[in-house]
């Protein structure tokens, strides 16, 4: 990569990292991320802008787990619908893996130990060791919804995983997790309020 290239990229960075935490301060100030009524509210009344910004706040929500990613899911199904709310749902989710895949690329192990606690990285490090492995591993993980996704994308970025592979998993993998997550999700909201 040139000289330029870098500065571009770092530029890009710079302003996409601004750009992010404008809109983190400012949700966060409105109360988004303190519980799903705020969400939904907030999402709601923004009209047509609804939809990105809830997505937004998906991408948001992967590379920073202010809230269970579970609560955001089952608020992209009860704010839009089963299948808006999973498409919305599984581009959000998606980005925001792609982004920490790539931040963890370029930030290596030291992202993994400012974000992710001491236990959850030796609990799945090993899981590194072995030539091969980690990619069967990762692959599996990420077709069921109770790994920590988030954590693994991460941790994948600091590993010799290509690009494409990890694109290609994620593609397949994510809405078999995210349409079992919501469905679950959603059934037992359903049995704690009768009527949603």
């Amino acid at each position: 990569m040139s000289r330029v290239s870098r500065i571009v990229m770092r530029t890009i960075s710079v302003l996409g990292i601004i750009l992010f935490i404008s809109v983190l301060v400012l949700a966060w100030r409105r109360g988004i991320f303190s519980s799903q009524k705020a969400m939904t509210d907030f999402v709601i009344g923004l009209g047509i802008w609804g939809p990105l910004v809830f997505t937004l706040i998906q991408i948001i929500q992967v590379i920073i787990p202010i809230i269970p990613g579970g609560i955001s899911c089952l608020a992209g199904v009860l704010m839009f619908g089963p299948v808006k709310g999973f498409i919305l749902n599984y581009i959000g989710i998606s980005l925001g893996s792609l982004f920490i895949f790539m931040l963890a690329r370029i930030c290596g192990r030291p992202l993994l130990e400012k974000f992710f606690s001491p236990s959850m990285i030796e609990r799945y490090d090993g899981w590194t060791k072995e030539d091969g492995r980690f990619g069967k591993l990762f692959a599996i993980a990420i077709f069921f919804p109770l790994a920590p996704d988030d954590f693994l994308c991460a941790l994948a970025g600091t590993t010799r995983m290509r690009l494409g592979f990890f694109i290609m998993v994620i593609i397949l993998g994510k809405p078999m997790s995210i349409f079992l997550y919501s469905l679950f999700l959603q059934f037992g909201w359903k049995l704690l309020i009768p009527g949603v």
